[in-house]
């Protein structure tokens, strides 16, 4: 089975739909699938609820989404850095299920192996807390939480082979592998394609079971992403 595809408009063919319930991976602007992102722009699918982190910055990331109105709810755990975010959200343009970060990673990490739902005390006794069911354990109260399972997962890596089997650059992997491993359908953006069997298995991050779709993005911009360098003192 071929995943390669020529094109990130190509991949979302077929898949991306109004009113899709979509995962993002990324942290910030860290790891974002800018290619893939810029093609659901284009696609002008609407309706769109969207996890992720957070909704990038504007005209940057999923801001771009935002500017479009695309996206009718987000469910993520930071939103700052995003001025449209903040003003959609404040004239009630814009819906929001605010989700600690470590929720958010179980949600997706559960949803990927197939857990309905779990029990953590994140978020008791808060807003977060509103409408759901509690439950006492050792007599302490927990929160129960449901999992995420997106109807497409969008996801960056650093390089995958023609199978699908991918590795991520350091803090680039974040919220990628939960998200990929959640998704219904996970179409992945790499900068480097190899041949199967040339990454070591012990340096594979995420099976290619997971994948279904793989776009070649050789030259992202990485608008975050650093390198620095200091002289070595001898």
């Amino acid at each position: 089975m071929n995943k390669i595809f020529p094109s990130a408009d190509e991949a979302l063919k077929g898949v991306v739909k109004d009113g899709q319930l979509m995962a993002v991976g990324g942290f910030g602007l860290c790891g974002i699938p800018e290619a893939l992102i810029e093609a659901l722009k284009t696609s002008q699918v609407k309706n769109l609820t969207v996890i992720s982190n957070n909704a990038g910055v504007d005209g940057f990331g999923l801001g771009k989404l935002l500017e479009t109105r695309q996206i009718k709810k987000m469910i993520s755990s930071y939103v700052g850095e995003n001025k449209e975010f903040e003003r959609q959200y404040l004239a009630g343009e814009l819906e929001l299920e605010f989700t600690p970060q470590g929720t958010l990673a179980e949600k997706l990490r559960a949803g990927g192996a197939g857990i309905p739902a779990f029990f953590t005390k994140t978020g008791v006794g808060t807003l977060v807390a509103e409408g759901k069911e509690l439950r006492e354990f050792d007599g302490e109260t927990y929160l129960m939480e449901r999992s995420l399972v997106p109807d497409v997962a969008l996801v960056k890596a650093d390089i995958a082979d023609r199978s699908g089997n991918l590795r991520f650059n350091l803090t680039a992997r974040n919220f990628n592998p939960a998200a990929a491993m959640a998704g219904r359908i996970c179409i992945v953006e790499v900068e480097r394609i190899v041949a199967t069997g040339e990454l070591a298995p012990d340096d594979i991050h995420l099976p290619g079971i997971y994948v279904h779709r793989i776009v070649h993005n050789p030259t992202p911009e990485k608008r975050i992403e650093k390198r620095t360098t200091r002289d070595r003192k001898v």
